[in-house]
């Protein structure tokens, strides 16, 4: 099929080809024996802009052959490669893990999530998330994002991270039973979840207000290292 394609594309450009000059020719004899002279008259040139209709014309192809793109609310890009949405909860494993695994607290964790859905997802800036019964989220670490205003493309079976510092220390703590997480969307501020319940690392967490988190990457050591020194 590819050949035959190929084989009607070059025909087009040869009959293309073969229009504009008998055009030309017949203009140019025309005026030719109409003055006597050879010259061709200004009256009777054919133009730029004419010989760039006629060749479209004879290939077939507009004179803008350019694909255009456009976005999608969940910031996804149209195009040639589809739209990439966003994350959402169905599409995700979560879960949350101690860092270092054998630390006697756990005041640091790694909360990752993998897709286990069939199409590339976008994680987009940071988790919304709450310890216990907070009433406001974590705050986010600025500096952790690795790549400002670009969302983290996750592929089916990938992981992403985002890195949990529980207590700064030397604050009064309070005990936390459950953690849960929203995931935003493309707009800063918006969700495209539910609160995501994250499966406890240990059956008890002891919070204070020295609580952060860190933005969304592929890069495991990238996140904790935020949050490892506090």
């Amino acid at each position: 099929m590819s050949a035959l394609v190929r084989s009607k594309g070059w025909k087009s450009y040869a009959i293309g080809a073969a229009v504009i000059a008998a055009l030309l020719g017949t203009t140019a004899c025309g005026s030719s024996a109409a003055n006597g002279s050879g010259e061709v008259k200004s009256s009777n040139q054919l133009n730029a802009t004419s010989l760039a209709k006629l060749s479209e014309t004879a290939s077939g192809k507009p004179g803008n052959a350019s694909g255009s793109t456009s976005g999608d609310s969940n910031g996804g890009v149209s195009g040639g490669a589809g739209t990439i949405a966003a994350c959402t909860e169905n599409g995700l494993a979560v879960s949350a893990v101690k860092e270092p695994a054998d630390s006697k607290e756990a005041r640091h964790l790694l909360i990752i999530v993998q897709n286990v859905g069939d199409e590339k997802c976008n994680l987009y800036h940071y988790p919304y998330v709450r310890l216990g019964n907070g009433q406001t989220t974590v705050p986010v670490i600025e500096d952790s994002d690795p790549d400002p205003g670009v969302p983290v493309t996750i592929a089916p079976g990938e992981e992403a991270y985002a890195a949990l510092l529980v207590s700064g220390g030397a604050r009064d703590e309070y005990e936390v039973k459950n953690i849960t997480l929203t995931l935003q969307g493309r707009k800063p501020g918006s969700k495209v979840s539910k609160p995501i319940d994250v499966p406890m690392p240990v059956d008890t967490l002891y919070a204070d207000d020295g609580q952060l988190v860190t933005y969304w990457t592929t890069a495991s050591g990238f996140a904790l290292d935020f949050i490892m020194s506090k």
